[in-house]
């Protein structure tokens, strides 16, 4: 596999570099040179789960893995399921939280983890990684006890729920948590930093492990094959996925399914009122606001590292970023919606609402909607036992991290004091 560095074309690489580099110079991410073309989808989706995605990653890979050795990296990633339920009539969710996190980036968190040793030369690796939310907890677990790989994550103090926090500040051993006073833009910066800082990238072995890294994007495109497997095949053809987004990491994954023939009519960029993207593509102006706090904290970011990735590949197709759909919705919109949610029987939190309330509004008549659950209710069980006006269980995971203390440190989003907190993670 060929990728090249969107910043930098010159620059090319390997999928086992890219894995273990995360970034490419001037902070570029890769991008594929080539996508695979599956010219006979309803045979690729009439196959399981598991032996899909490794077709699917092996056709992407090339020559740098065996289907078997890609076949043994997701049995050992995804030992979850990625199921669909029905909603209403023609309007499904698809269930992304029942990994270990219990949140869609076990999916990416675990492939990575198991890429990355697999093409590890046993030197010394620190994943560092700034978490809105439920990246962090998904790195963490995914490399938790892993040998000779230090992992720091930075997450905005006080802007992430308690329990997405507990998941992943409990752990120690070789896991390191930071409590930055900023948001989720300024613990970005850091990470990108770091990488710009060659002398410290050698000197602690740096890598990435948030959606900058190819590894995640790549595990999170199985997924979407998997939820248009599970619905009937005429309901296939005028299919309508609606995406929450923050980072842009899930749109980019689904948009590259679409681009090697995934039959997807047309996917929608779903945000809350930090709307960067559904503004740009209203005016064509990139225009960035500070960030804005909400109940749908994963989603707080104002400059999506991954949008380079979805303009890059709508060039390469020929597709108009028009024919992307889009919305922002405010936090009293998506509390409506998961009230709405919960009236028809379906329990959700305000991101999964978020992507429900645009493509609701988005959806014609004749078409097939999709809409991404990425974490499970109880992981926002503050803000939906509110909403709701009712109690909600805690799932055995959280309800044992939830009793374990905080183990984070808390630092200024100060790049020397970042440089400390990796030195010291060693």
């Amino acid at each position: 596999m060929k990728l090249h560095n969107l910043k930098d074309n010159s620059e090319q690489v390997s999928f086992a570099q890219a894995v273990r580099q995360g970034l490419g110079r001037n902070q570029g991410l890769f991008f594929p040179e080539s996508l695979p073309q599956f010219d006979d989808v309803e045979a690729l989706l009439a196959l399981d789960f598991h032996t899909r995605s490794a077709k699917i990653l092996s056709a992407m890979l090339g020559d740098e893995f065996t289907e078997a050795e890609v076949k043994a990296l997701v049995d050992a990633a995804f030992q979850f399921p990625a199921p669909i339920k029905q909603v209403e009539a023609g309007v499904h969710a698809l269930e992304l939280f029942h990994g270990p996190t219990l949140a869609f980036k076990d999916f990416g968190g675990r492939f990575m983890a198991q890429s990355l040793a697999a093409v590890s030369d046993g030197g010394k690796i620190t994943i560092l990684t700034a978490t809105s939310g439920d990246t962090g907890a998904a790195v963490a677990h995914a490399f938790y006890g892993m040998e000779n790989i230090n992992v720091v994550i930075l997450y905005p103090k006080g802007k992430i729920s308690p329990l997405q926090e507990a998941l992943f500040c409990t752990l120690g051993n070789n896991i390191t948590t930071v409590a930055v006073n900023g948001d989720f833009d300024d613990c970005q910066a850091l990470v990108k930093n770091a990488f710009d800082d060659e002398a410290l990238r050698k000197e602690v072995g740096l890598n990435s492990a948030n959606s900058i890294n190819i590894s995640r994007l790549m595990a999170q495109i199985c997924y979407y094959f998997e939820a248009v497997a599970q619905l009937p095949v005429e309901q296939r053809k005028e299919l309508v996925i609606s995406v929450p987004s923050g980072n842009f990491g899930n749109l980019t994954a689904g948009l590259l399914g679409k681009a090697m023939g995934l039959p997807v009519k047309r996917f929608i960029a779903a945000t809350n009122v930090n709307d960067t993207v559904p503004r740009y593509l209203e005016t064509g102006e990139w225009d960035p606001k500070p960030t804005i706090p909400t109940l749908s904290n994963a989603m707080d970011v104002s400059q999506p590292n991954n949008w380079p990735r979805i303009e890059a590949l709508c060039e390469r197709k020929g597709w108009g970023l028009n024919e992307l759909g889009k919305g922002a919705v405010t936090d009293e919109e998506s509390k409506e919606s998961v009230r709405a949610l919960d009236a028809q029987g379906y329990l959700c939190e305000p991101h999964g609402a978020i992507a429900y309330r645009i493509l609701k509004e988005q959806l014609t008549e004749g078409e097939t909607g999709l809409f991404l659950c990425t974490a499970h209710p109880a992981k926002f069980k503050e803000a939906v036992d509110d909403i709701l006006q009712r109690d909600i269980d805690l799932p055995a995971p959280l309800a044992k991290h939830a009793a374990l203390p905080l183990l984070s440190l808390e630092r200024d989003a100060d790049f020397e004091q970042l440089k400390q907190v990796l030195r010291d993670a060693q």
